[in-house]
């Protein structure tokens, strides 16, 4: 295989999935991981991609980048909604509790099916908190739902309050499950988020709850943004769409981490 046709088909990996490692491309193409590296390398000089330790990233991933809420909410939606579908099971009809909810594109899918949400008893109910207008929107009117909404400082772009305000409150809760959205589960870093305010909001709701469960498709694994939140080993349940690679696998299994896939 010549190296421009090697070129091509790195580029559409990245598009397609938003992050290619080395030593998977190597034994795809049967070439070395030197070679590969020596492509990468080329790719990012033509501003293609962008390198990270151990592969590459498209070249607008970067630890600081982050997009609207409205943009996110159309992107990946069969990956979403099946991960939404396999979170919502966490809440069958017997459940009789207490739920968190994150702001975020994913969270909102899962607000999409929680607003129709029947219990086994047609006069029980469940309290859902929430720091997300969006969220709060979409189930607000649910018979069976009684919706707390978080305040504190908007976020424009995510649709989130944050800030001292909202920290405080979530010190205040002790939800039985929370649903918690990340921009990257890695290794070495754990969960994280591009703004310091929603990674501090983020911390607070994993320290309240007594379960935490990420919600997290398969473009966020093994990428890391600007500020951590939460260890791997802070969390619950991990729900994705594609089985992580081996290294985060076996970190995540060390860590007593339930991997769902979706």
């Amino acid at each position: 295989m010549y190296a421009t046709e090697r070129h091509e088909r790195i580029a559409r990996a990245i598009a397609r999935d938003g992050r290619v490692s080395v030593a998977e491309l190597s034994r795809e193409f049967g070439v070395t991981a030197e070679t590969i590296r020596r492509d990468l390398d080329q790719l990012e000089q033509q501003g293609r991609l962008r390198r990270v330790h151990g592969g590459a990233v498209g070249a607008g991933s970067t630890t600081l980048a982050e997009t609207s809420l409205l943009e996110r909410l159309p992107q990946r939606s069969d990956e979403k909604d099946r991960i939404a579908k396999a979170a919502v099971r966490f809440v069958p009809g017997s459940f009789r509790g207490s739920l968190l909810l994150d702001a975020g594109s994913t969270t909102s899918r899962l607000a999409d099916l929680l607003a129709t949400w029947q219990p086994a008893a047609s006069d029980a109910t469940i309290d859902v908190s929430t720091n997300s207008l969006h969220i709060a929107s979409t189930l607000h009117g649910s018979p069976h739902l009684r919706l707390r909404i978080l305040g504190g400082a908007v976020r424009g772009i995510t649709g989130a309050a944050v800030g001292p305000a909202t920290v405080r409150q979530l010190s205040e809760l002790r939800p039985d499950i929370a649903f918690i959205g990340t921009n990257g589960v890695s290794v070495e870093f754990g969960l994280s988020t591009p703004d310091e305010a929603e990674a501090a909001a983020k911390a607070a709701m994993v320290r309240a709850a007594r379960r935490v469960i990420v919600l997290a498709d398969s473009t966020k694994l093994q990428s890391e943004a600007l500020v951590r939140f939460a260890d791997l080993a802070d969390i619950d349940t991990l729900i994705t769409d594609t089985s992580p690679q081996a290294d985060l696998a076996a970190a995540l299994a060390a860590a007593d981490v339930e991997v769902v896939l979706a």
